[in-house]
């Protein structure tokens, strides 16, 4: 992926809801302009999320979801039921899609409802008008459309466009600490589990901002940071690192220069840094026996020394003294019900967007399950979290 993509994380994430057969994937195939999606006359065709990412007039960058009927049956359809919530964790917009000669459904109405609960933006699209005798007057929630002719479907996308602007794009994942001309040293390692020739997601976004806001940027692995920071004729504002590499890189970097992580800094950028700070504590009062979730928002092959199911416990383990039970996630896959676990760590989630990461945390505080991120984590177990989060004075009160 070059500097220049929109990755999907970043992008509106747009879902397609409703009952089987009433035109979900004809509808996201209008609206694309492309056969995303099988389209069948067959009930329930359509049996996992299908998701695109796609430049989509006059939105730009988005991702197109299109999801199993919400009322399908038997064990499988519950899954398929279960898979098309899952999404609303994601969507930053909701399309429910109705068949316009029967109108709403209760399940229809039940999803209306849970799309309020969740303040997500929605419009209700009667498909298939083309069938009806005459379109009724429209709410500002609804629109009348017929995939199959093309009525209303570029009104349908102005619409869509509308709700995606109500999404905070405003956010920030570090020009907002440096001015232009400020120094700042990425530390990157090599990691395994990427691939080859490429930084990690994380470190390409925060290297691509601040090149836009002017910094003076130097990417270096942790055993040249030392060399790095002598050939510099005055400190650098900042030091970045992989949380792999915070002990090495904190007790290299001089006290009076800035030090905090990819981790961290993707904590503030898309989730709840006071919310995963306070978790943190939890680790120093873990118990024997207690069950710890360790999710990744990522999946990829793990390695012998995977950070997630391997140095992560390792760590935790030599930190509390304590035997501990581990479950671990990854991907899509995060428990509805956390009630079994005293503590969740989870990755920074930059394959996940803003949504679904404050999603999950908000999943964690209302079960009352403290929850931390592998920078934080790595922080406090290493002793240095309170130096880690100097570039936020705001949340040192925290640590008190």
């Amino acid at each position: 992926m070059g500097l220049n993509s929109t990755v999907s994380a970043e992008r509106v994430h747009i879902g397609f809801f409703g009952l089987r057969n009433a035109g979900k994937s004809s509808l996201v195939n209008a609206v694309t302009g492309q056969k995303l999606s099988v389209v069948s006359e067959v009930k329930g065709t359509t049996t996992d999320p299908v998701k695109k990412a796609m430049e989509l007039l006059p939105m730009g960058p988005v991702v197109i979801i299109d999801t199993p009927g919400i009322d399908d049956e038997g064990e499988l359809g519950e899954q398929r039921v279960s898979k098309a919530k899952q999404i609303l964790r994601q969507a930053d917009v909701a399309v429910l899609v109705a068949d316009a000669q029967r109108g709403l459904q209760n399940a229809d109405n039940e999803l209306v409802a849970l799309f309020k609960q969740r303040k997500l933006p929605y419009v209700i699209v009667y498909n298939k008008s083309d069938l009806l005798p005459k379109i009724p007057p429209e709410t500002e929630n609804e629109i009348y459309v017929s995939a199959k002719t093309g009525a209303g479907i570029h009104e349908l996308k102005e619409k869509i466009a509308a709700l995606s602007k109500t999404a905070d794009n405003d956010r920030k994942i570090v020009s907002d600490l440096i001015e232009s001309g400020d120094t700042v040293i990425l530390v990157t390692p090599i990691d395994s589990a990427a691939p080859k020739g490429r930084l990690i997601l994380p470190q390409q976004q925060t290297l691509r901002e601040l090149l836009e806001a002017g910094a003076l940027t130097m990417v270096v692995r942790e055993t040249e940071l030392e060399a790095s920071l002598k050939a510099l004729k005055t400190p650098p504002r900042m030091v970045i690192t992989d949380s792999q590499a915070f002990g090495v890189v904190s007790k290299i970097v001089p006290k009076d220069v800035e030090l905090t992580s990819f981790s961290i800094l993707f904590a503030r950028y898309k989730g709840d840094l006071a919310t995963v700070i306070g978790g943190a504590a939890k680790l120093s009062k873990l118990k024997d026996g207690d069950r710890v979730l360790i999710s990744e928002g990522c999946t990829h092959h793990r390695q012998c020394q995977d950070i997630g199911t391997v140095k992560l416990p390792g760590w935790i383990d030599s930190y509390t003294g304590k035997t501990l039970d581990y479950s671990f996630t990854s991907g899509t896959e995060f428990p509805e019900d956390l009630s079994q676990y005293a503590l969740v760590v989870h990755c920074g989630g930059c394959m996940l967007n803003e949504k679904e990461m404050k999603s999950r945390l908000k999943c964690c505080n209302e079960q009352g399950v403290p929850v931390t991120n592998y920078g934080i984590a790595i922080a406090q177990m290493h002793g240095i979290l309170k130096r880690s989060l100097e570039p936020f004075p705001d949340l040192l009160s925290i640590l008190k």
